[in-house]
């Protein structure tokens, strides 16, 4: 087993993790996430690679952005090689880029501010997670403030769901590739491109400077968690496009407060320090713009399908700030890989001295390893012959891609000078292809002088074109403002007037409805206040406002409305009490429908009374007529009749004398007598 698979451990990942991927929207895909179950070395399956849940967590999704295709290529690492830490110093370049400078992610600016160094301590280096970025000591860069330790986090891998495309998509996985220090490691950014690139740094040192507008690190941080943006995932607008909550680059909702604090304080080192809850400075968005003139700026990283680059050479020399010492390692992690010492494949040490003619047809080890050096050698000119015929570049890349021939040429002498290699066709070969190129970096030199002078000149006739363009669309642009300004006068001053009379008479008018609305609140006021009187004349029941609300208007309705409660109840009441009666009045007529036609029947110019009464006596005599009658006693009726014989004073006497045997007669009827004395009296 090779030295690097002691780093790998089987995952153990925990429930804890496993909420916080889902929270975070990760796992909303079914099968994006594939946790391994009993594996100790990652097998990925197939269209998945190796992640970790400290990378996702810190902005990292599938399909990975350009930026960081292009880094991972140019530094010749693989995505398991970088540390968490690292992971998030490039979620927050990204972030600072798009929402804060406004442009892409500058490879340029990259440059200037970051290199990669080795991850392990003195006798140590580690695969997993064995390159940290740093920030260049001569920079002044964000305070970030990274946690000292994030423990165990090798421990926590797993499997995530490849993009479909080969774009934005991340290489598969290789355990065995090797971390080998390149000269892209340390590439440094031209003059030119450093004063291509000087206001963006101007800018970055403004936001960190600006007193009570300082930008941080964990502002940034806090921010793309907010917005739940993945910084790493390719995306199909740039972040200063960011809609709010209906963006489409969204992965998931917002998340809590509490949630998010306690993600900001695990990716980075705040103490008993608030976690920010915005930024100081307002990003760019939909709703904060970039300026119409704000410049645009394009820089990536060359990316694998552009071809080979000059700055992944294999550096030799790894002594120079080859390795830093780990701040994110684990516990656990230096027992697996505490007695492995660093490799390096490409190694420029002397050769031993080459055998003697007498075995020269048995090749010694050391033969074999010049051969094979030799071999690699013609690969890499040819690849860099072929790439300066196929691809046309800069004269400055071609420069690079000269001395990088001279050099390996070089190389390639300083082999066969030790090696009796000579007579090899392979060498030959090579020896046939060096000469060639010695000719045609002769006549490249003196074709790129006069390439160079043309285009220079060129040069020179564009920028003065381009200055002459500009004067003219600017002389056009002012001319054309001009006169649509003086237009613009000219309207204003023919419509002033118009619209001063405009406004007096709709002063006029509106002073004309106020005054009309007041004389028709005042009249129904007042016709209010009449009902209110003439009703209090009728019911002598009057009424104050318990809440007055101190509206003429309002007040008048309110005490009218009290009025006609009252008014409603008694109509009510007497209905009732009409209702009743009306049978006793009218026994042979049906009850009217309306209160207004039974009020109608009773107010009348008769006595409703007297003829009630009248009836009464009526069924009275015809009962004592018939008592008599069942008496048994003989009468002459015709006599009784005749009422004018019987003085007023003998029949009250007569009623007088029969009064005490009325209970008896009443009884007998079946009619309970009152408990009232009598009040009858003879009607006339």
């Amino acid at each position: 087993m090779a030295a690097e698979d002691l780093e790998w451990e089987r995952s153990k990942i925990s429930n804890q993790d496993t909420n916080i991927l889902k929270r975070l929207g990760l796992m909303k895909k079914e099968d994006a996430i594939r946790f391994p179950s009993k594996e100790s070395y990652p097998n990925p399956p197939m269209e998945y690679r190796v992640s970790f849940v400290d990378h996702l967590i810190r902005g990292l999704s599938p399909p990975i952005h350009d930026f960081l295709r292009g880094l991972l290529f140019v530094y010749g690492i693989q995505l398991h090689h970088l540390t968490p830490n690292s992971i998030l110093h490039i979620s927050i370049f990204i972030t600072l880029c798009e929402c804060f400078l406004g442009v892409a992610p500058n490879w340029t600016l990259w440059k200037r501010i970051f290199c990669i160094r080795r991850n392990g301590s003195h006798n140590v280096t580690y695969n997993i997670g064995g390159v940290v970025i740093c920030v260049r000591t001569d920079v002044d860069y964000f305070d970030v403030k990274f946690p000292d330790s994030v423990q165990g986090w090798r421990k926590r891998w797993l499997y995530e769901e490849s993009a479909n495309s080969v774009e934005h998509n991340i290489i598969p996985f290789d355990g065995n590739a090797k971390i080998q220090r390149r000269r892209s490691w340390d590439a440094e950014a031209s003059e030119e491109e450093k004063k291509a690139t000087e206001a963006l740094m101007s800018r970055i040192r403004q936001l960190q400077n600006t007193r009570g507008k300082e930008l941080s690190g964990v502002q940034i941080t806090a921010y793309f968690l907010r917005i739940r943006v993945q910084p790493l995932q390719a995306r199909k607008n740039p972040l200063w496009t960011y809609s709010g909550k209906n963006d489409a680059n969204r992965i998931s909702g917002d998340l809590s407060t509490k949630d998010l604090e306690k993600l900001v304080r695990r990716l980075s080192r705040l103490g008993k320090d608030p976690v920010p809850s915005s930024c100081r400075v307002e990003p760019y968005s939909s709703t904060n713009p970039l300026p119409k003139d704000h410049p645009s700026m394009t820089s990536l990283p060359p990316l694998p399908e552009g071809g080979e680059v000059e700055e992944m050479a294999i550096v030799a020399d790894d002594t120079q700030g080859s390795s830093v010492p780990e701040s994110e390692v684990a516990g656990s992690h230096k027992s697996a890989a505490s007695h492995e010492k660093e490799v390096e494949s490409e190694s420029t040490e002397s050769l031993p001295p080459a055998v003697s003619p007498k075995n020269k047809r048995k090749r010694t080890d050391a033969e074999i390893l010049a051969f094979l050096r030799l071999k690699k050698l013609f690969l890499l000119i040819r690849r860099q012959l072929m790439i300066l015929m196929l691809n046309p570049s800069s004269a400055l890349m071609r420069k690079k891609k000269y001395q990088s021939l001279t050099w390996l040429l070089g190389q390639a002498r300083h082999v066969l000078s030790s090696s009796q290699l000579l007579d090899d066709p392979m060498i030959k070969d090579l020896i046939r292809i060096g000469s060639q190129f010695i000719g045609y970096r002769e006549y490249a030199s003196r074709a790129e002088e006069k390439l160079a002078e043309a285009n220079k000149r060129a040069e020179t006739l564009a920028q003065k074109l381009e200055q002459s363009e500009t004067a003219r669309k600017k002389a056009e642009l002012a001319a054309s403002e001009a006169r649509a300004e003086a237009d613009d006068a000219k309207a204003k001053a023919a419509s002033v007037e118009e619209l001063q009379q405009r406004l007096k008479d709709a002063e006029y008018a509106l002073h004309e409805q106020k005054s009309a609305q007041a004389a028709r609140e005042q009249g129904i006021i007042k016709r209010l206040k009449s009902q209110s009187r003439r009703t209090l004349t009728q019911t002598d029941q009057d009424f104050d406002l318990e809440n007055p609300v101190n509206d003429p208007l309002l007040d008048a309705l309110s005490l009218l409305e009290l009025h006609g409660r009252e008014i409603r109840e008694g109509v009510a009441n007497a209905s009732a009490v009409l209702s009743a009666l009306f049978p006793y009045f009218f026994p042979k007529k049906e009850e009217p429908s309306t209160f207004l036609d039974l009020a109608k029947m009773f107010n009348t110019s008769e006595d409703l009374g007297l003829k009630v009464r009248q009836e009464n006596m009526k069924v009275a005599v015809e009962n004592t007529v018939a008592l008599v009658a069942d008496s048994g006693q003989a009468i002459d009726w015709m006599k009784v009749g005749d009422t004018e014989q019987i003085e007023q004073s003998r029949w009250r006497s007569l009623m007088k004398a029969a009064k005490p045997n009325t209970k008896k007669i009443l009884a007998y009827l079946g009619i309970k007598p009152a408990s009232t004395p009598s009040s009858s009296r003879p009607e006339v």
